[in-house]
């Protein structure tokens, strides 16, 4: 299976392609889709989904994770991440993709077992279970791909029961 996370955001969209192997994942590729921001909004957003359905036609994964919107302090921003959310779904949509979505405490839980792990906890297990020699970065592309490792994991209990 062949998974492309994506971590959301208006000015930096991360985005991870992992894939599962018998035993380990594996990384195809990672980085951001970075947009301009002296353009409008709908400029970016519309930048976003182009750049999205290139990486989806590019990649062709089995699905597109992404990480759901959790309640920000920074309503203006959470705004924007769900509309980057919105292109993001749609673009994996049109592609008939399958999506889906997990919280930040699913995908903590889900690379540490452990709810409330930070940041560097969350990227230096992207790390070892991606068989990295450093953090991937930035750390959009480390959050996409734990994102990616989540659905993987995800997956694989679902497949069992």
């Amino acid at each position: 299976m062949l998974v492309l996370g994506i971590d959301p955001g208006i000015a930096a969209t991360g985005f991870g392609l992992v894939e599962e192997g018998n035993r380990e994942h594996g990384l195809l590729d990672y980085g951001c889709i970075v947009t301009d921001k002296s353009q409008s909004t709908e400029e970016r957003l519309q930048e976003l989904y182009h750049e999205m359905v290139h990486l989806i036609k590019k990649s062709e994964p089995d699905c597109v994770s992404i990480e759901k919107l959790f309640f920000a302090k920074n309503t203006r921003t959470a705004m924007l991440v769900s509309q980057a959310r919105g292109v993001v779904i749609l673009a994996a949509a049109e592609a008939g993709i399958k999506i889906a979505e997990y919280t930040p405490l699913e995908v903590k839980m889900s690379l540490t077992g452990y709810g409330r792990a930070d940041k560097r906890q969350i990227q230096e297990m992207v790390k070892i279970l991606l068989r990295l020699k450093e953090i991937p970065k930035p750390d959009d592309a480390a959050d996409a791909l734990a994102i990616a490792i989540c659905h993987l994991n995800s997956y694989k209990i679902k497949s069992l029961v």
